[in-house]
């Protein structure tokens, strides 16, 4: 499996470069900015990228999507809550944080438990909402490795101080849906360096009870 990272934008998101190294078929997860570098990194890859893929709606991991679907020619997918931030610059915050305001489409929408395969790849959807109502995870079972967009980070969480977001909704899921995931599972994170389940579950002062009083 092919996996590049490309820290991109004033919040210095994580967008990734995948591919399945037989078919060179792949996605584009969270192009949040800086397009034509994210698309100097997709001809050096030689990637044929059919998706992109985003783990939520906020500016900062959208930013660039016009830009490179309009190079790639590729499907546009978010959870189905994510429409709503999409279409909102207050919701993506484009337009409190980033002040000016602006707007994306998606091709598709998914849900939790849904699968999408690229080429021999395969991402299982896995919904944690909290830090947005849209938040998604992407899991390829194979390579065991996770994007988890804001979702989980190396001994953190995701804000929940934005519209919508909700502690206790991201710490339940998170809980529930990533931490029965085989410990060795690697985690890509929107922001940060990467951990693994097993650390987070271990480490993380958010998920373990003495970061938040459930």
């Amino acid at each position: 499996m092919i996996i590049k990272m490309i820290p991109v934008g004033m919040m210095g998101v994580n967008c990734y470069i995948v591919g399945d190294k037989l078919t060179k078929k792949g996605a584009v997860i969270d192009p949040g900015a800086e397009g034509s570098k994210i698309i100097e990194e997709i001809k050096k890859e030689d990637i044929n990228v059919e998706y992109i893929l985003l783990t939520h709606g906020h500016f900062d991991h959208i930013g660039a999507v016009k830009k490179v679907k309009e190079f790639t020619k590729a499907k546009v997918i978010i959870h189905e809550e994510g429409k709503a931030y999409l279409n909102n610059p207050d919701l993506n915050l484009s337009g409190v944080i980033a002040h000016k305001g602006f707007t994306e489409e998606a091709d598709e929408t998914v849900i939790n438990g849904e699968k999408i395969n690229i080429g021999n790849l395969e991402f299982e959807i896995i919904h944690t909402p909290g830090h947005t109502l849209d938040g998604l995870n992407y899991y390829e079972k194979n390579n065991r490795v996770l994007f988890s967009g804001d979702n989980l980070f190396r001994e953190s969480i995701g804000r929940t101080d934005f519209p919508k977001g909700d502690m206790h909704s991201l710490i339940t899921t998170i809980k529930e849906r990533l931490f029965n995931l085989p410990e060795d599972v690697v985690v890509y994170p929107g922001h940060g360096e990467m951990t693994t389940i097993g650390y987070e579950k271990s480490y993380n002062p958010y998920t373990s009870g003495s970061g938040w009083d459930e």
